[in-house]
């Protein structure tokens, strides 16, 4: 497709936006703009005004780094959480994969990635510092390390276990349930609730 075969360059501007959205194509594109076209223009704001507000308002939790409408996100503070057990994910979306399996009451910490010298991302550009400071707050009697079950995640269990090994804190990690090379948030609710359950302690 190229912009000659398009009857206006505010269709083909919108096209070039919604084509760079993870997953759509320029095909899939142009049906989504053809479809905003035939939209009463109050249904485009409301849709327009909700991306910007999403954008604009949606913080990271101070304590966990997961999403929230304020600086401390639900999950950190409902008092009905045990605040002794730490799970460690990868992604915002391991949260809400762990989430609904409702078999796990502790809180989390969203690490922003893993290591990976390949895409050059070093424990530097992660939130393993931060980890770090609320193993050693005094409070922490488990780590649960829940991150995929790939080289880069095993790498990065490592490099967690080390920096905290000589806390008095129990690390375990989810049980093998959750396949060799599989990432959580494509592992089904009773296999990741049971590797949750079942988690082991971890061993070097």
């Amino acid at each position: 497709m190229n912009e000659q075969e398009l009857p206006s360059k505010l269709l083909e501007a919108a096209i070039n936006q919604l084509a760079q959205l993870p997953g759509i194509g320029r095909k899939t594109a142009l049906r989504l703009a053809l479809f905003l076209l035939k939209k009463e223009i109050s249904e485009v704001n409301q849709l327009g005004d909700s991306i910007i507000n999403l954008r604009k308002n949606v913080q990271y939790c101070k304590i966990c780094r997961n999403i929230s409408d304020s600086e401390i996100c639900n999950i950190c503070s409902n008092s009905s959480r045990n605040r002794d057990i730490i799970c460690v994910v990868e992604t915002i979306k391991d949260v809400m994969a762990i989430e609904n399996t409702a078999l796990y009451n502790g809180v989390y910490h969203v690490l922003g990635g893993i290591i990976s010298p390949m895409d050059g991302i070093g424990p530097n550009d992660l939130e393993i510092e931060s980890l770090v400071e609320r193993a050693n707050d005094g409070e922490v009697t488990e780590i649960v390390l829940a991150l995929s079950t790939t080289m880069e995640g095993d790498t990065t269990n490592y490099y967690i276990y080390k920096k905290i090994s000589s806390s008095n804190i129990k690390i375990s990690t989810i049980a093998r349930g959750v396949s060799i090379g599989e990432e959580l948030e494509y592992t089904d609710e009773v296999t990741l609730g049971r590797s949750i359950v079942n988690r082991t302690e971890f061993e070097v």
